[in-house]
């Protein structure tokens, strides 16, 4: 059993990882590696919090898009117009008496910058703007809000929203455009972060819970698509449903949905993978003595046993729950019943290569 305790204390987040390979785990959740990894260094070298290095790429990455132009989409107008343009509403136009004028009510479209997308950005950026935690230097804290203001003046002309996370989530669906994807990414982690519980005056949530919250989300996705860019070999299936084998149907069954199912192509291994982005991957037991987290045995456990009868290959799959290194580095493996069952910890606070080699070394062995 390979179980140390950590020694080694770094100033980052409260969780003890480096705000720059927040960054590098980010861009693998937007599927661009190779192309993100050293744009905008001086942001990512060291950013003194999560919200810092969000609103600077923001920043930096709209900012290159004002230059070359922001982007347009047909939105429909209604007006009342001289003449006649697109589909006339006569309804309205009689009621307004406009037809004697020589005007018309009418719905056209015109290809305009102030749409969806760049409404959420700008809104996004207002809100840190006024509420956005820059650290604790008042200087460079002063200059990232000075900045986002300019940006704010240099979209003039594009709507004010209240945002909303299903819109959010919408425009990241729709687009095509890489860059907009970035950004509307930013804007929804930095919009969780922000939520509305947490204007000036109340103070329900903690900045430690906020960091926690964001950073879960993205060390499961992160490890999700680091798999599917790095494993060739294998079939990668995140958030795949998978069944009781029960005889009869029940809506009150929970669901089974873990996060990655991975199957080699050649041998048929199957690995189905959990991720844990808690501290609580060992617990003191009754008597004082360190156990597992047993609720991730329990669910673990269950994800393997139930699937016994879809084939041998099941019949011999390993488990494996994967934890961020916390408070120990944890390397152990024990067989239940035919089943492999592993606890695996990432250190993510050392240099990302040894991150990347390590995640892979533990689908290789």
């Amino acid at each position: 059993m390979n179980l140390s305790a950590e020694t080694d204390e770094i100033e980052t987040t409260d969780n003890g990882i480096p705000i720059r390979n927040i960054w590098y785990m980010l861009i693998y959740v937007l599927k661009s590696p190779y192309k993100l990894r050293h744009k905008w260094k001086s942001e990512v070298k060291s950013p003194p919090n999560i919200d810092c290095l969000l609103a600077s790429i923001l920043a930096k990455q709209i900012q290159q898009r004002i230059r070359i132009g922001l982007g347009r989409n047909y939105n429909e107008i209604e007006n009342e117009i001289y003449g006649i343009r697109g589909r006339i509403d006569f309804n309205k136009s009689l009621k307004l008496l406009s037809i004697p004028q020589g005007r018309t009510v009418s719905r056209y479209h015109l290809y305009m910058k102030n749409v969806v997308k760049n409404q959420i950005i700008r809104s996004t950026i207002s809100r840190m703007v006024n509420v956005g935690d820059f650290g604790t230097d008042k200087i460079n804290a002063k200059n990232q809000r000075n900045n986002l203001r300019r940006i704010m003046q240099e979209m003039d002309g594009i709507d004010l929203i209240d945002l909303k996370t299903s819109d959010i989530i919408r425009e990241m669906l729709l687009q095509r455009d890489v860059d907009y994807r970035l950004m509307l990414t930013l804007c929804f982690l930095l919009y969780s972060r922000l939520m509305p519980a947490e204007e000036k005056g109340k103070d329900y949530f903690l900045k430690a819970n906020r960091d926690a919250f964001t950073l879960y989300d993205i060390y499961e996705k992160f490890v999700t698509e680091f798999y599917k860019y790095h494993l060739r070999g294998w079939i990668v299936r995140p958030q795949s449903t998978i069944y009781w084998p029960s005889t009869e149907d029940s809506v009150l069954l929970p669901v089974m949905k873990p996060d990655i199912i991975l199957e080699n192509k050649e041998t048929g291994q199957v690995i189905i993978l959990d991720t844990k982005f808690t501290k609580k991957s060992i617990v003191e037991g009754r008597w004082g003595n360190l156990t597992f987290n047993r609720d991730h045995l329990y669910q673990i456990y269950s994800y393997l046993k139930t699937q016994d009868n879809k084939s041998e290959y099941y019949r011999k799959s390993t488990g494996l729950l994967l934890y961020p290194t916390a408070n120990y580095n944890l390397s152990e493996e024990i067989d239940i019943q035919g089943h492999k069952i592993r606890w695996e910890s990432i250190n993510l606070a050392q240099p990302w290569k040894k991150i990347e080699s390590d995640l892979l070394a533990m689908i290789d062995n």
